[in-house]
């Protein structure tokens, strides 16, 4: 993490996992030994900083999270050509098969911080440490659970519930949890969390990008957002408008290497300030992103290799004078990029994502950008405070809230007389705009209206194949031949 010194550990996983000879296995960081139980503070604190790495990793925010705009329709693999990135290709033209490396990739990344927490969770309270120390690590173990459940409960519905060390003389095979039990568990860890946890104002330097109680309330909110609970939703995010946060006067400093965790920053995943350790190593203390997003032969960063390449149809959504286009994505005729001149020739599309670049005169080794990479923004906290009032029929007051994003972007304000379903349809949109590329849209996609308006917006862009199965992912079949008691989502 960008100030927090990380362990690496070696570990126990749920279903014991063998890696494969792709680059994404080439090593074996998701297992803990489960015998190392912390003893200390100081040992307590190294095995709370483990329990963020997998947020690190390729399986999840350095490369699966993101993807997911992919097959959510932001945007096509693009890449290499050939049989570079087939598993997203795959995934995005919804002919998903059981052992898909990107499904599975999504499957394991949460596990070792599940674990991580649950070793946390298990022993800090008996710890005869500084109870100020203890309760902050208690306060993230929660949070860290909970964010690993939330992303296995959307992309997989039912998973197995694990509260406790897993170990050889413990249950290797548990069957799924109906995600009624997981979405409780998350609740109960966040409630926890934001009880535990200290303010971003009350983290020193030295901590910066530790979990927050700001945090634990935006994810909280965010949870109940997902299963409409709308009330919830107001609540939480008005508690979250006098707790310091505000919108960057700029939308790309969000972005920006030398403005990370920032006003309008909740929670984002740290890299080293200084590159840290090398791209392939297992602490994957470098981002990903850069490399992987700028375009190919540009000479705009370090690599260039060309994924997630926006599709027309993204492209045409933008109102005419969002400010957020130009910072975004690259199109011809954009302003120069680090005094080069962009060329549609550069994309399948005539397009690239910008937003998540560094550029070759800043970093020039592909291996070792430091970029971190967002996971809530105050933006957000805005926009699902402005769908709960509308759902709740307060539509008047919910343009409030939507119009302070909207105004950031250059756009002019909604005015009242919107219908409540106008206005629902004017905040979705608005979400895809602002976190674009975030790995946010197919978590939207496949909430609203239980799917049905993903499914409508894909068949609307030509994947007419996409139906009621694919709003979850399979569970990995290798995973199943491994523990029996695993159950296959419908249709796979």
């Amino acid at each position: 993490m960008k100030k927090i010194k990380i362990a690496l550990y070696a570990l126990l996983t749920l279903t014991m996992v063998n890696c494969s000879d792709d680059f994404l296995d080439k090593t074996q960081p998701d297992t803990i030994n489960t015998g190392n139980y912390p003893k200390t503070g100081e040992e307590l604190i190294t095995l709370v900083n483990g329990a963020y790495q997998p947020l690190q990793r390729p399986k999840l925010y350095n490369m699966r999270m993101w993807t997911s705009d992919i097959f959510a329709g932001n945007s096509i693999v693009g890449a290499g050509g050939g049989d570079d990135g087939l598993e997203t290709t795959q995934l995005s033209n919804f002919v998903t098969s059981t052992d898909n490396q990107g499904v599975l990739d999504l499957w394991r990344g949460p596990w070792p911080g599940i674990l991580s927490s649950n070793i946390i969770i298990k022993t800090a309270p008996a710890l005869n440490i500084d109870e100020t120390i203890k309760n902050r690590c208690l306060g993230q173990a929660y949070f860290l659970r909970a964010h690993y459940y939330f992303i296995l409960v959307r992309f997989f519905g039912d998973v197995p519930l694990v509260t406790e060390p897993q170990d050889v003389n413990g249950d290797l095979y548990p069957a799924r949890a109906p995600k009624t039990e997981i979405y409780k568990l998350i609740i109960s860890d966040l409630e926890k969390a934001i009880q535990f946890l200290p303010t971003k104002q009350q983290y020193g330097d030295s901590d910066k990008g530790r979990a927050t109680k700001g945090a634990a309330i935006g994810a909280l909110a965010k949870v109940y957002l997902t299963l409409g609970q709308w009330q919830k939703v107001v609540d939480l995010t008005t508690q979250l408008e006098g707790m310091g946060y505000a919108l960057n006067t700029d939308y790309s400093d969000n972005f920006n290497i030398n403005k990370e965790n920032s006003v309008e920053s909740l929670f984002e995943v740290q890299y080293a300030s200084d590159g840290g350790y090398d791209f392939w190593s297992n602490e994957n203390q470098a981002s990903w992103t850069s490399t992987f997003m700028g375009p190919r032969g540009a000479n705009f960063v370090a690599g260039g290799w060309g994924w997630n390449q926006p599709t027309q149809e993204f492209v045409n959504s933008y109102e005419a004078g969002d400010k957020r286009k130009e910072k975004t994505i690259f199109y011809e005729g954009c302003p120069n990029y680090d005094g080069k001149e962009y060329k549609a020739n550069y994309s399948l599309t005539g397009y690239n994502v910008k937003k998540f670049l560094v550029p070759l005169s800043a970093f020039p080794s592909y291996d070792n950008s430091p970029l971190n990479f967002p996971i809530m923004r105050y933006s957000e906290v805005l926009l699902m405070k402005a769908e709960a009032l509308n759902e709740l029929g307060q539509t008047s007051l919910a343009i409030v809230p939507l119009n302070l994003v909207r105004g950031r972007a250059g756009l002019a304000a909604v005015t009242s007389g919107l219908s409540q379903t106008a206005f629902r349809d004017k905040v979705l949109h608005e979400r895809r705009m602002e976190l674009a590329f975030e790995g946010q849209r197919w978590f939207d996609l496949i909430r609203v209206n239980d799917g049905q308006y993903g499914l409508n917006f894909l068949h609307s862009i030509g994947k007419t194949n996409a139906s009621t199965k694919h709003l979850l992912l399979p569970i990995p079949q290798i995973e199943r031949d491994r523990n029996p008691n695993l159950t296959q989502n419908p249709g796979y």
